[in-house]
This record gives C-alpha cells, sequence and structure tokens, in this order.
C-alpha cells in the first residue's frame, strides 16, 4: 500500500501527546498491575466504546520490546504523501485525513454534515472527557469528546500477544473501524445501549457494524486522493486484525476456553463477515444504518 506522494495531508486532525505522561483523572482511579487478569482486560475492551464506568480501576500494562513506530514526535513535518510513505507515524495522519475525507464527503451526499473528530496519540496514559485514557484498554473511542485514543504500541501487542500479521492496511482497519464508532455517535446509533451480553447482543452488534463502516470506507480509499492502491494482500491484513481481536480468539489466547455469552464484540468470523460485508458493497445501507439523522 502507498500514499500519493503529492496527496496533502492535515497534521491537525491527529494531536499529538507521546511521551507527555499523563495525570490521574478524578473518578477514574489506576491500579498499577498486571498479569493475564490485565490481557484478559485488554482482551474485552480491545476496539470498544469506553464509558465513563469502563476506565475505572483499569491497570496499566506498559508494552516490552521496540516499537516499529517513529521516536520522532513532530507531526507538524507530516506534509505529504511521500512523508506517509517514509515515516510510521505520517502514515496513521494518512488514514485519519483518508477516512475523515471519505465521511465528510459520504454526509455531504446524503445531506447532512459532518463533525470531524480528532485522533489523540499518546503514551502509556492521558486524559480524555471518558477518564484515563491507558495502554490497558487499546485503541478507543469517547463519545464524550468525540476524539480517538491510540498507544501506537498497540499495533507491536496485536501482533505478539494475539498473532496478528500486522501491516499498515491492519492500522488502517482499526483506525477506522474507531471512526466507525464516531459514526454511529453522529447518527445516534449509540444512545441508550444496553449492557446484555452474547453472540446476538446489542453490544456485538455496535461492534459488527463499526467493522462494517470500516469496510466501506477501505471500499472507497483510493477515491479519497490519498491511497493510490490497496491489494488483495493488504484487505488480507485488515481481515486477519479483525480476525485477532474476536472475541473467541481472545478468550481461548487468554482463558484458554471460549465463553460465548459474555461476549462484546463478536467472534472472529463474525467480525470478518462484517468488514467484508462492507468492503465489498461500500454502501452504508449494507452495514444496517438506520437512516441519515445526525
Amino acid at each position: 500500500m502507498s500514499f500519493d506522494d503529492r496527496s496533502r495531508l492535515d497534521p491537525t486532525q491527529v494531536e499529538d501527546r507521546r511521551g507527555s505522561g499523563g495525570r490521574r483523572g478524578p473518578g477514574a482511579p489506576i491500579a498499577v498491575g498486571g498479569g493475564l487478569g490485565l490481557v484478559i482486560l485488554l482482551g474485552a475492551l480491545l476496539l470498544g466504546i469506553i464509558s465513563p464506568e469502563d476506565l475505572q480501576n483499569i491497570a496499566v500494562e506498559q508494552p516490552s520490546g521496540p516499537s516499529d513506530f517513529s521516536s520522532d514526535t513532530n507531526l507538524e513535518e507530516c506534509q505529504t504523501g511521500a512523508d506517509a510513505n517514509t515515516r510510521d507515524d505520517c502514515r496513521i495522519v494518512g488514514f485519519v485525513n483518508s477516512i475523515q475525507a471519505f465521511w465528510d464527503e459520504e454526509f455531504t451526499r446524503q445531506g447532512a454534515t459532518y463533525t470531524p473528530a480528532d485522533t489523540v496519540l499518546f503514551t502509556g496514559q492521558t486524559e480524555a472527557a471518558c477518564g484515563t485514557a491507558t495502554s490497558a484498554v487499546g485503541p478507543f473511542y469517547c463519545p464524550l469528546d468525540q476524539q480517538v485514543y491510540l498507544d501506537l504500541s498497540f499495533f507491536d501487542l496485536l501482533q505478539r500477544r494475539f498473532g496478528a500479521e500486522g501491516g499498515p492496511f491492519a492500522e488502517a482497519y482499526v483506525l477506522a473501524h474507531e471512526y466507525g464508532h464516531h459514526i454511529q455517535d453522529l447518527l445516534g446509533l449509540l444512545e441508550g445501549t444496553s449492557g446484555a451480553t452474547g453472540p446476538e447482543s446489542e453490544a456485538v452488534q455496535i461492534e459488527l457494524q463499526a467493522d462494517c463502516l470500516a469496510g466501506v470506507w477501505a471500499h472507497h480509499a483510493v477515491d479519497t486522493g490519498y491511497i493510490t492502491e490497496v491489494t488483495d494482500e493488504e484487505i488480507a491484513q485488515a481481515l486477519d486484525a479483525a480476525a485477532a481481536v474476536g472475541d473467541d480468539r481472545i478468550q481461548n489466547e487468554t482463558q484458554g476456553y471460549v465463553s460465548p455469552e459474555t461476549w462484546t464484540h463478536g467472534s472472529a468470523e463474525q467480525r470478518q463477515l462484517a468488514l467484508k460485508d462492507g468492503l465489498r458493497s461500500g454502501t452504508l445501507s449494507t452495514c444496517d444504518t438506520p437512516g441519515w439523522t445526525p
């Protein structure tokens, strides 16, 4: 996958807090610890919507080993597609720009107005309107401040701990999934959701819809003008990442057995099928979006 060298990036859509640390917010205490219980917590919350309650008493796991991502935190230097092709963090800027360009155009086409959402890059922990964001919870979308939060070390952890193949388009899928939650938020689809779990639960359906919305963007990624092509190999990277964060895969890896009644995000098969639905059609109706009422 490559970006068009001539495309202009907008680094203001990504806020860089890497290396700045973070203070504990009131009402969101952090218990320092680790071990299997933390990994199960991470698995349960991967790629999810985090409420203030979800961020209570979360243990922090600092990933070990080097990150593939650049230590240079000056995102203002991410100005063109050529930068996205040579710098990993600029690639994140490119993905965010492409995803938001698509949704802005799609909302306009539907006669609605898209509200942009920044992505916040952080290391370890930082403050969010939903509470203290930590690397333990993985990437998430906070509806209270309408921002996506991401510790880039998550991509290393996804490969090391959960066996994902990785690759640039796996990263794109993760971001597009979180922006799928932003689209749900703008459409009012996150209001009044229940806490029920299981393969057919509302929680799982919300996650699968976000996967489908990620696929809709991927279908149109080249059309946004940032990305020159998406190959079959790159689509495979995204599908592999979707499977890696399936509830059944994570439960089997972390606890040695599968408990479908506790699923909150869907099985590996469900997540791949939802992503494929969006990829194949490129239309919002495929994702069962009940009308445009932003």
